[in-house]
This record gives C-alpha cells, sequence and structure tokens, in this order.
C-alpha cells in the first residue's frame, strides 16, 4: 500500500477499506508515514467524514496498536465512566468507588486538565503521595484489592493516538465527531471494559455546545462500543454552570468527600445526582440491577452505608496517598489568599459562560499553560449561588482560591463577563437530559457514509 493512495481515496470521498485503515494506523504507531502525509489523510477525513465501517475499523486498529489490558485474572465485571470534559466535574470520584463498593470493576484511564475543563489526575494528584503512573500488573492488584483505580495512561496503551492527536491538534482536525469519537474510544477499548458509560456534556461548558452535534457524537460512541463488544450508553447532562459548588484541584476532592460521607450540601446536590445516575447505569449494564432506576437506589445505598467511602479510601492508599489529607479535607484547604466577589446588583441567576468559568479556574492555577507545567493544588472556585436562584445585592457569588494575589485580577475579570444576572427570573436547564443506547442510537445518527 501507498500512503498517498489513501489520501487521495479519501480525499475524493471513497471509503477505505479495514485493511487500508490498519495499514494506516500501524504505519503512525510505528512512525512509519511521515507527519505531513498523516495530516493530509487526517484533513481528508475532516472534510469527508467516515462511513460507521471506518470509523469501527479506526478505533479497533488505534486500540490495537499498542498494550490491551485483561482484567479476567480480578473476577469482577469491568466497567467505566467517561466525561466529555467539564469544569467542576468530579463525580469520577464518586462513580469508581461506588461500583467497586457493589461488586463490580472500574479500571479508569483519565488524564489531566485539557483547555478550560480540569484534570482527573491534577484533582488527585493534589492528595499528598498519590500515584497515577502504574504497570499494568500494579493495576491489577489495586482493581483485585479496591474494586476501582484511578491511573493515567501508561506509554503502550494506544501509541496511534498519542500520534494522530498531536497531528490534529497542530492542523486544525481536533473537532470533528468521527476523529473524537475513534480517539475516545480506543482507550477506552484498550483499558479491557465489558461495559461504559459516557458521561456527554452540553451547554455554556462543554466542548461540543450544540445539542446536536453532542448527541451524534454520543451516539457514534454508543455504536462504536457497541461494535466492539462492550456494552455502552451515554448519558446527556447540562454542563451550563460548574457541577457541584467547587472547581479547581483539591476542593474538588474536599467536595467528593463530604458527599461520600453520606453529606448533602444543598449546592452540591446536581454532583450528587449525576454521579449517581452515572452509577446507576454502570450498575445496570454491569448486572448488578434490573435497570438504570434499580442502579441508582443500589447507588445510592452505598453511599449512605458508607461502603463508597471505604473503597475510595482503600484506592487512595493502595495508590500511594495519605489518608489524613481526607480525614479532615477543609483543613487542608490552605490557599495563601482568597477572595469572596458579591453581587453589585439584587437580579436572578439565569445564565453562566461555563467556559470562562473554567478558564477562570486554570488562571487561578489549577490547569496549565503549557503541557508539562506544575499545577496548584489549592487554587479553584467556590460558588455560592446555582442557575435559577435569586440573589440579593452584596450577596456573595464566588470565592476565588490562589497561591499568590497577582493571580486574582484575570478570573476575576473573567468571571464578571460570565454571571448574567437578569430582572427576570429563568429555570435552569434540565440536569439530566436524554439518555442514549444502543436500542434508540439510530434516532440520533445522521447519515454517516462518506
Amino acid at each position: 500500500m501507498h500512503t498517498v493512495d489513501l489520501i487521495r481515496k479519501k480525499r475524493d470521498g471513497e471509503e477505505l477499506s479495514s485493511a487500508e485503515i490498519r495499514w494506516l494506523v500501524e504505519g503512525a504507531a510505528r512512525q512509519l508515514i511521515p507527519d505531513d502525509q498523516l495530516a493530509a489523510w487526517l484533513m481528508a477525513a475532516w472534510l469527508r467524514g467516515l462511513s460507521l465501517a471506518e470509523l469501527d475499523a479506526l478505533t479497533l486498529a488505534m486500540r490495537d496498536s499498542g498494550e490491551v489490558l485483561n482484567h479476567s485474572s480480578i473476577g469482577r465485571f469491568t466497567v467505566d465512566k467517561h466525561s466529555t470534559g467539564g469544569v467542576g466535574d468530579k463525580t469520577s470520584f464518586l462513580v469508581a468507588p461506588i461500583v467497586a463498593a457493589a461488586g463490580l470493576a472500574d479500571p479508569m484511564i483519565s488524564g489531566r486538565a485539557l483547555g478550560h475543563t480540569g484534570g482527573t489526575l491534577d484533582k488527585l494528584e493534589s492528595i499528598p503521595g498519590f500515584r497515577t503512573q502504574f504497570s499494568s500488573q500494579e493495576l491489577s492488584h489495586v482493581l483485585d484489592q479496591c474494586g476501582c483505580a484511578i491511573v493515567g495512561q501508561s506509554e503502550g496503551l494506544v501509541p496511534a493516538d498519542r500520534v494522530l492527536y498531536a497531528l490534529r491538534d497542530r492542523t486544525a482536525t481536533v473537532e470533528n465527531p468521527f476523529l473524537i469519537c475513534a480517539s475516545i474510544m480506543s482507550k477506552k477499548l484498550a483499558a479491557g471494559l465489558q461495559a461504559l458509560v459516557l458521561d456527554v456534556k452540553t451547554g455554556s461548558g462543554a466542548f461540543l455546545r450544540d445539542e446536536k452535534e453532542a448527541q451524534f457524537l454520543a451516539a457514534l460512541m454508543v455504536a462504536t462500543g457497541e461494535c466492539a463488544g462492550t456494552r455502552t450508553a451515554a448519558v446527556m447532562t447540562d454542563m451550563s454552570q460548574p457541577l457541584g459548588r467547587f472547581a479547581g484541584n483539591w476542593v474538588e476532592i474536599q467536595e467528593a468527600v463530604e458527599l461520600l460521607r453520606g453529606d448533602r450540601p444543598a449546592l452540591s446536590e446536581d454532583l450528587r445526582r449525576v454521579s449517581l445516575t452515572l452509577a446507576g447505569w454502570m450498575l445496570h449494564l454491569g448486572g448488578k440491577a434490573a435497570s438504570p432506576q434499580d442502579g441508582y437506589a443500589l447507588a445510592e445505598s452505598k453511599l449512605l452505608d458508607g461502603s463508597a467511602l471505604e473503597a475510595f479510601r482503600c484506592m487512595v492508599q493502595a495508590q500511594g496517598g495519605d489518608l489524613h489529607a481526607l480525614d479532615n479535607p477543609a483543613a487542608f484547604h490552605l490557599p495563601a489568599v482568597q477572595k469572596i466577589i458579591v453581587a453589585e446588583r439584587s437580579g436572578f441567576f439565569t445564565a453562566m459562560d461555563c467556559t470562562q468559568a473554567g478558564w477562570a479556574v486554570q488562571r487561578l492555577g489549577a490547569g496549565r499553560v503549557r503541557a508539562g507545567d506544575p499545577v496548584e493544588a489549592h487554587a479553584g472556585l467556590a460558588m455560592h449561588v446555582k442557575l435559577g436562584m435569586t440573589v440579593a445585592a452584596g450577596q456573595p457569588l464566588y470565592t476565588l482560591f490562589a497561591q499568590k494575589e497577582e493571580l486574582l485580577a484575570e478570573p476575576q475579570r473573567l468571571l464578571a463577563k460570565a454571571v448574567v444576572l437578569t430582572e427576570e427570573p429563568a429555570p435552569a436547564p434540565p440536569l439530566i437530559q436524554q439518555v442514549i443506547t444502543n436500542a434508540n442510537k439510530s434516532l440520533y445518527l445522521r447519515r454517516a457514509d462518506p
């Protein structure tokens, strides 16, 4: 085969065979194909799209470009959750221990801060001593001991995606549902999952703000997962404001631990509900509940009886984390500076540019300007209001946390523009919007032929 022929074929709208796609992916993973030719093929795929057969072939070829994990030795059904990214999205710290407490195993492979969204690994590493880099053997040991583990992607997993994603980032070919699907699903399938629940965000803080585009991506991922033999469902959830009441690194761990202890702060109720919904679907797909509703009830029972908290503590200890920090998380949160911002006038909190709120959190020190930059464990944001609430003049809207005074100015400007107070009330968007499954995915799939 010749790469230029495959570029021309996709450029002209023809469908590539599974063998052609696998040859292309293997060449990318082994760095046998020049970057300019890979970039040209990616642009052709971006412009022409992929058929469902091409998408399945691309995803599986990327999955098989490196190590594919197998957790059969631990004797538990393996299930995971993946979020398309948001602000204050800390559901991983709740759903993983919940499903572990119910008898499933969750080998969660997560990432770091990307754009305006926070990174699961960065948040966990705010726990002193917590390790996120494990070999597959070490991962299996933690899963066997605790039922859940949250780690970073190893060098051996999906090497083709690292090559192709780096090129997409440099060639304006990131925002494409087919390529996004292949990137996400290849990594999840390489984790050795038997079931997967996708949390697909919509609203002002989502990567895909257009509802139909988000639905299409969700349906593509469901179709791809099911085709690969992994039971898959996608829950569409709202990201029009930070999820829960905290966004940052340690403060998100703090909020998750409160909920795991059975506390129910009013401003964290949306986080609790989304987490239980996701966990309910995971338990249903994993065979622990006859329906998602029964799964929700089972998940809630694991919060209330303390078993989810014990699973989380087991995971933290097994991954080297200091449990003393979890025993009194509020006392551990010691930012050098903090500033409370109050409402300048009365009104109704009806809208928020959540993407700008995410950038504010990153600029406080919770995120990175360049890959490899350090992040501040105690940087972040506390929200004192939620959409739909009445706000009085002088009432606190949010509190900023940082390690340096000079880091407060830009986030304050971003948030001043992001928060919208109006004279007339308006309801908050629905938190759980719809669920896309193998049974109804065709309702959301547009024609995917090239």
